[in-house]
């Protein structure tokens, strides 16, 4: 069976990323299908023995696609057109993909290469073929019903379904970053989101024992959800014992900073975590004012002491805008289970932040030691 696989941006790209991301897209497919691809001017024709479910499932979770579509080849010979429009047009009619007693329909024809006929010409003949079989009614604005034939040369490819893909950038293309994961919703969904935009992922859990319980087994469960989506690259999973310094924070610090700290402390561990495996950015899942560590003061001060770039994708994502997110590739089912909250959580949290003050907090409380102290702990964890 063959399938044409269509890329988006890629295409802007100069000739020679291009090439690069392509081939980067090729193996990141035949990573999980046995496969081969063909590139022929920027149209990937990919060919397998594969069962199609399988390769649906497959290409349906490869970022950088945009759509795919099983297509049937024949050669560029009317009588074999015909016969095979006529085919397809009664194994889709059977299946009720097409109903012709009520369905309108078109013809979309590309044509590359020297022949006797125009595009336009080759479409009206494919569209006599299927009035002839079924009789359906045409319309070139908006058909039910679209059948594309595209003549490249002494070849003809003939199909119906364009499946949409997830686009994005194929993942491994632009480097690698760290992302906090929680046992939340936010997190996993802007991990999604990294990978979409073509990066390789090392995922860090800050386990806030004994102020959380079983959260390391949601988290576990989401990484292996996002690894669905990595297709061509592993994901990597560490875990920091950061309870301590959460203590450290409660006791030596105002109850009301605890959100404060921990999340500036969560930002330096992933920070020292990516120094380590050669990651370019820490990545979490902060939305605009969601949670008290998310109003514009506190954002300002909990990164003021990471030096790298820290990228928020669910910025301005409402809440159920990231449950969506997290319910269609799914997280969401995983995150909502219960698992106690975190009782480290003040009664009334810093809304508000002063950068002055949380800078003198810092300073009292020795957070550069401790949270050094709490990376010697990490942990990689296999699932």
């Amino acid at each position: 069976m063959k399938y044409f696989v269509r890329y988006g941006e890629i295409g802007v790209k100069s000739p020679k990323i291009r090439r690069k991301f392509e081939n980067k897209l090729i193996k990141n497919i035949q990573s999980e299908l046995d496969c081969q691809v063909d590139n022929d001017q920027g149209r990937l024709t990919l060919i397998t023995d594969e069962k199609r479910e399988k390769v649906c499932d497959v290409l349906s979770r490869v970022f950088g696609i945009v759509s795919y579509s099983p297509v049937i080849e024949t050669i560029t010979d009317k009588e074999k057109i015909t016969q095979t429009i006529e085919s397809l047009i009664k194994s889709v009619v059977e299946k009720k993909e097409f109903k012709p007693e009520k369905d309108s329909f078109a013809v979309r024809c590309r044509r590359v290469g020297n022949h006797d006929f125009t595009s336009q010409e080759m479409a009206a003949y494919c569209g006599s073929v299927v009035i002839k079989e079924c009789d359906a009614k045409v319309d070139l604005s908006n058909p039910d019903f679209t059948l594309y034939v595209e003549v490249r040369d002494e070849k003809t490819y003939i199909y119906h379904e364009q499946i949409k893909g997830l686009g994005g950038l194929p993942v491994g293309t632009q480097g690698k970053v760290v992302c906090l994961i929680s046992s939340g919703i936010d997190s996993p969904v802007a991990a999604y989101q990294m990978l979409k935009r073509g990066c390789k992922l090392v995922l860090l859990h800050c386990d806030n024992n004994p102020y959380t319980n079983n959260s390391l087994d949601k988290v576990i469960k989401n990484a292996a959800n996002l690894k669905r989506y990595s297709v061509g690259e592993n994901i990597e999973l560490y875990s920091v014992k950061f309870g301590e310094y959460l203590t450290h924070s409660k006791e030596d610090a105002p109850p009301r900073m605890t959100c404060v700290l921990c999340k500036s402390g969560m930002y330096q561990c992933a920070e020292n975590l990516a120094r380590r495996v050669n990651a370019n950015a820490v990545v979490d899942g902060s939305s605009i004012g969601q949670v008290a560590s998310q109003t514009l003061h506190n954002i300002e001060a909990t990164r003021y002491h990471c030096r790298m770039p820290i990228f928020s994708p669910l910025i301005t994502y409402d809440k159920l805008e990231i449950e969506e997110i997290g319910k269609e590739i799914g997280t969401y089912d995983v995150s909502i289970i219960p698992d106690g909250g975190c009782s480290a959580v003040p009664r009334y949290p810093e809304t508000h932040a002063d950068l002055e003050l949380f800078k003198e907090i810092v300073e009292k409380i020795d957070q550069k030691s401790i949270i050094d102290e709490v990376c010697n702990s990490f942990e990689k964890i296999e699932f």
